[in-house]
């Protein structure tokens, strides 16, 4: 496996390689979830490459950027015995040799301005951004995206159809612990308190689910029963919300394929989850 830790040692690779090539774009600190879109992208393309880039664009003024955690060794080790062919680990001036306040920059309108768009302000700005560039930079046939971030997928499915990218879009179902929580890097900030309580978050999205696809109640009342159900386990909510799968607005009665989408903070973690389920119009 190569380490490529500049644009012309990516560039000198690329000019080697033969057959389709998938991109998996992490922010490293792999758990077994990231592993998992390797592996889907193993299944798509000749090659596959690894991306490791914490992205400053994407955090905001009060956020985690200086304490997430940058494991690239042990990271290599574990795409190496995953059968990777290369890791892509550029320095933040390679990414954007001007800086960030000279960045061009792309916003995918409407769908990046809702739920953790509107939480966090410019975060989707920062991921569209730097994923175009990975595409520019890499040149990919396929890109692999897990769909616990299910809004950043829809707002990079937006982006590369409408700037015409030739790259497959491939979606990868969450990977879980065995207790239902969706495996996360922030997970590692909750104290074993809070990672006990931390599963609660899709024990409700099932319920939710479940009592509008089956119980047949309003989505209203599920939703106001799930929040106040989360505050009383310690959760400090963000939005739990149901939405269309397609384009994240919000669903009516004729709407068949949702999606129910929650963020909430348990101590200083902030952790994100989804859940898609369909229902006859």
């Amino acid at each position: 496996m190569r380490l490529l830790k500049s644009l012309e040692e990516l560039r000198a690779w690329h000019r080697q390689q033969q057959g389709t090539l998938g991109l998996v774009p992490t922010m490293g600190n792999l758990h077994e979830g990231h592993l998992k879109l390797v592996d889907l992208a193993q299944q798509h393309a000749d090659q596959v490459i690894v991306s490791i880039f914490v992205n400053p664009m994407q955090f905001g003024a009060n956020e985690d950027l200086d304490s997430y955690p940058r494991t690239l060794d042990a990271d290599c080790q574990a795409l190496a015995e995953r059968g990777v062919q290369a890791v892509f680990a550029p320095q933040v001036t390679d990414v954007y040799p001007r800086g960030l306040e000279a960045q061009t920059s792309i916003e995918v309108p409407k769908i990046a301005d809702i739920l953790c768009g509107a939480s966090r302000p410019g975060h989707f700005r920062g991921v569209a951004t730097v994923v175009a560039k990975l595409f520019n930079m890499v040149q990919p046939d396929h890109a692999v995206f897990g769909e616990k971030d299910y809004q950043q997928l829809q707002v990079i499915r937006l982006m590369a159809q409408d700037l015409s990218f030739p790259v497959e879009i491939i979606g990868m179902p969450t990977e879980r612990a065995i207790d239902g929580l969706a495996l996360s890097s922030r997970n590692g900030y909750l104290s074993s308190s809070e990672r006990r309580l931390a599963p609660i978050l899709y024990q409700v999205l099932k319920t939710v689910a479940h009592a509008i696809q089956h119980d047949k109640i309003d989505a209203e009342q599920a939703l106001a029963e799930a929040r106040i159900a989360l505050q009383e386990s310690g959760f400090r909510m963000d939005y739990l919300e149901l939405r269309r799968q397609a384009d994240l607005q919000p669903a009516n009665a004729t709407d068949k394929d949702l999606v129910v989408l929650v963020a909430a903070f348990l101590g200083r973690t902030r952790l994100i989850d989804n859940l898609q389920f369909s229902r006859d119009a």
